[in-house]
């Protein structure tokens, strides 16, 4: 049996590396740097999908022109709280790392603010955003879309991404209220992570070319992904869609280049709203604990709690990689 060896960073080494990495590429150094806080940030909170391992998916994506690597964002705004990022076929994170200073201030000001962006590659994890957001004090909800790799009831095909969704609310107690999910059965990350592994998938998560279900992950490759929860999931997708790729003037999910073949930019939309709890009621990070306290004691899952102490545990420990992850990363 093949032993697994792995290689131990600080957080900061581990930013430090993937910035080296991504310079190495042709990046430029603000695009290297929020590319790697975030990559970092996702693996510190157990998130591996969207972290080391979505590297990959950006490293090929820069040799092969889907993202630009030097690309700045083009930020205005249309009123004292909308903030409107075109990413100009670079990636998601800039966008948002160079507006988030300024929604904040305006949900501070304003009880409410809103970032919309359009033409970047995929949005990376998306409860970055959200949980940044609580811990500055916001409750915050964003929603991405992406190339279409989900096919609903009925459809003839693919049409929508897996359109992940984020909400987190911060409490009193330090760990904010946080979910991260996508409104398929899985992210595709994870298909193209057990295709990689041999990996068979759950029920319900795929069908193939024909549109039977699959526990292949190859074959799931080739077909397609599905909602959750049948035609509420696909209900949930299409709002997504029309927040994140209607209002913001992104690519129609359906319209999207592939982010993972070709030369093109996908051009996915990224909408993130920001609420100052007390321009609504006072108190709701202590109202929140209590409330969130008294479910755990019945027995409720507490969405956020193990990214929290998987970050906490990373800030003392260290983060471990796969040397052979690393090497394949170096080696793109």
């Amino acid at each position: 049996m093949k032993t697994t060896a792995y290689r131990s960073f600080t957080i900061d080494e581990a930013v430090d590396w993937v910035k080296r990495l991504c310079e190495s590429k042709g990046c430029s150094p603000a695009v290297a740097e929020s590319l790697a806080r975030a990559t970092v940030a996702a693996q510190t909170r157990g998130n591996e999908a969207v972290g080391f391992r979505h590297l990959a998916d950006y490293l090929s994506g820069f040799s092969s022109g889907r993202i630009d690597p030097r690309a700045e964002p083009r930020i205005s705004s249309s009123s004292p709280i909308i903030f409107k990022s075109d990413a100009r076929g670079g990636i998601a994170q800039l966008g948002v790392d160079r507006c988030f200073d300024s929604l904040c201030h305006a949900a501070y000001e304003n009880g409410m603010a809103t970032l919309s962006q359009c033409n970047s590659f995929t949005s990376g994890e998306l409860g970055d955003y959200t949980i940044r957001l609580a811990k500055a004090g916001l409750i915050a909800l964003a929603v991405a879309n992406g190339p279409a790799l989900v096919a609903v009831p009925g459809s003839k095909g693919k049409t929508y991404s897996t359109n992940p969704l984020s909400f987190a609310a911060p409490s009193a107690d330090g760990i904010p209220l946080m979910f991260d999910q996508a409104c398929s059965a899985t992210a595709f990350v994870n298909i193209a992570h057990a295709a990689s592994t041999g990996s068979d998938l759950p029920d319900g998560w795929a069908v193939d070319q024909h549109g039977n279900g699959t526990r292949n992950a190859l074959e799931a490759l080739g077909g397609a992904l599905l909602p959750f929860g049948g035609y509420r999931g696909a209900n949930l997708i299409l709002m997504v869609e029309v927040l994140a790729a209607g209002l913001t003037g992104a690519n129609w999910s359906i319209d999207s280049p592939a982010f993972h073949q070709g030369a093109q930019t996908p051009g996915c939309g990224l909408l993130i709203l920001a609420l100052a709890p007390d321009f609504f009621s006072s108190g709701l990070e202590h109202r929140l604990a209590s409330q969130l306290a008294r479910l755990t004691e019945m027995g409720v899952h507490r969405p956020g709690w193990e990214r929290q102490r998987s970050t906490v545990s990373s800030e003392i420990n260290g983060i471990r990689l796969p040397i052979d992850l690393l090497d394949k990363l170096s080696n793109m």
